[in-house]
């Protein structure tokens, strides 16, 4: 039997490590969507200029970063505690963060707005409405440092609505609320499928900054 070189076991042992994982992050938990009742307590209105949806996207050769803009949105807390709301992205204006401009970046965004992933034509909104929020449990392991609550709600996204479970940071006062979270989704589950087989992780990266104004 022939020896494999020694080089070509080091190289392959560097490509394996290079390969790009999902970034470590608590997987959004997602079943069928739930149904979204009035919320208690004052409205305070998403200051979206303060808020930020980003994204990390892997594939075995590398990553790329990009953010979602934040139309419009609502979140409601009674006596100190987060109790709902809802919020609207704006998928038209989906960027790529890590390309510059005429190198690659616009190509990139076009494809990812095309009906191989987004479908921005057909669908220019997506949206997340909170329907459960509970406290995270002593017991519970969780990876987002300092999350306070589970928060429960549906996500639509190219057409589709599934319901996602996520560990958050919420902090609330008088005259606003915040709230932060990073988790994964299976980009598949809600039928963006382009790549899956093994070109472009299923898993896409959410990095959600909220902060909301009474």
């Amino acid at each position: 039997m022939k020896k494999v070189p020694s080089i070509l076991v080091t190289m392959g042992a560097l490509f394996i490590l290079n390969i790009q994982r999902p970034p470590v992050a608590d997987n959004a938990i997602v079943t069928a969507p739930q149904t979204v009742t009035d919320a208690k307590g004052k409205t305070y209105k998403v200051n979206t200029a303060a808020s930020t949806l980003g994204w990390v996207g892997t594939k075995p050769s590398g990553k790329h970063t990009g953010t979602i803009t934040i139309k419009e949105g609502n979140l409601k807390a009674d006596k100190g505690l987060l109790t709902g709301g809802s919020f609207t992205l704006d998928m038209a204006n989906l960027a790529v963060t890590d390309l510059e401009a005429g190198k690659g970046k616009e190509k990139l965004e076009g494809h990812l707005k095309s009906p191989d992933f987004f479908d921005v034509a057909k669908n220019p909104t997506a949206a997340f409405a909170v329907t459960l929020v509970t406290p995270i449990a002593f017991t519970q392991n969780v990876l987002l440092e300092g999350a306070t609550h589970n928060i429960t709600g549906n996500l639509t996204l190219k057409g589709v609505t599934k319901s996602v479970t996520f560990p958050a940071k919420v902090a609330i006062s008088d005259k606003a609320v915040a709230a932060t979270a990073d988790f994964n989704i299976d980009r598949t589950e809600w039928g963006v499928s382009y790549g899956a087989d093994g070109k472009v992780a299923k898993e896409i990266n959410l990095k959600l900054t909220l902060t909301a104004n009474k």
